[in-house]
């Protein structure tokens, strides 16, 4: 049943897709500033994965430098990769000898010199289809690169997919976003940290999820990588904000899960959510009163 728009918000495309998506969040330790060995192990898990039958693998944020803020200043173009890098050949090779699709996070220089923070997304085929660039930058990312401007969405075997970087999924609006445009999951490639880290994923994941009746995925960092202590437990959530499959916290690691497009269908038809929301939209007008003397 296709859900209701209003003028201001349009509605979520109403199709499903007509059969299952096999996906994979990978973890794996970064070599600091060592972006052939990090796109050695990128392949390697991209071809692993493919013998599981996953159509696509996600990686964490900026894997191919690891995390890194400072090494990365220090020579920007020996650190993040160009648009038509060499250095990124060993990826397209294993996606298109497999068949298989990749977003793998890497930090990129434009042709004017600006670094973002980007997923880089290479096609069955092996092609760099697109990259989408991080919109919500951590604070202290702020100094280095430019946020993004628009949001991505993917589409893979029927099934729309949104692209975040690691703090765009604490805003509810992103993955909302993606959710108004069709999406069917929201992926994210990201750095989480043990401690409260751990705590903000297994907040924002399931939330985002159920607010948006989608797959959520996480690709996280394990050990140690720019200075932060990371927690692992890349993961995947199901639709109704339900934990599908987790991974530890310190070992390389694969999180193989079946995106299943009738599970999707049942929860949104139980869990009305964004057919609630375009039909009653959060931008109505409010009424403020005062109490008392104040």
């Amino acid at each position: 049943m296709p859900l209701p728009s209003t003028p201001d918000r349009p509605a979520p495309a109403p199709d499903f897709p007509d059969r299952p998506l096999r996906i994979a969040a990978a973890q794996a330790q970064a070599v600091a500033g060592d972006i052939p060995a990090n796109v050695a192990t990128v392949a390697d898990l991209i071809r692993e994965a493919a013998s599981d039958g996953v159509r696509l693998v996600l990686f964490a944020e900026k894997f191919l430098s690891g995390y890194e803020p400072e090494l990365i200043r220090t020579d920007p173009l020996k650190y993040s990769v160009q648009p038509g890098d060499p250095r990124l050949a060993p990826i397209a090779d294993a996606c298109r000898e497999t068949g298989t699709a990749a977003v793998v996070g890497a930090a990129v220089r434009d042709a004017d010199g600006e670094l973002r923070i980007s997923a880089l997304v290479f096609g069955p085929d092996g092609a760099l289809t697109t990259r989408y660039d991080k919109q919500y930058l951590f604070k202290t990312e702020r100094d280095t690169y430019r946020p993004g401007t628009t949001g991505c969405t993917l589409q893979l075997d029927g099934w729309r997919l949104g692209l975040g970087i690691c703090y765009d999924s604490g805003f509810p609006e992103h993955a909302r976003a993606a959710a108004l445009d069709g999406c069917h999951a929201y992926l994210v490639g990201a750095l989480f940290s043990v401690g409260h880290g751990h705590h903000e994923s297994r907040t924002w994941f399931p939330a985002r999820a159920l607010d948006n009746t989608l797959y959520t995925v996480l690709a996280n960092h394990i050990g140690t990588t720019g200075g932060w202590h990371t927690c692992g437990a890349s993961a995947v959530w199901s639709p109704d904000g339900r934990l599908l499959a987790e991974a530890g916290p310190d070992r390389r690691e694969l999180v193989v899960a079946d995106l299943d497009p009738e599970v999707l269908r049942t929860t949104r038809e139980a869990e009305s959510l964004l057919a609630d929301l375009a039909s009653q939209p959060c931008t109505t007008p409010r009424d403020r009163h005062a109490l008392g003397l104040g």
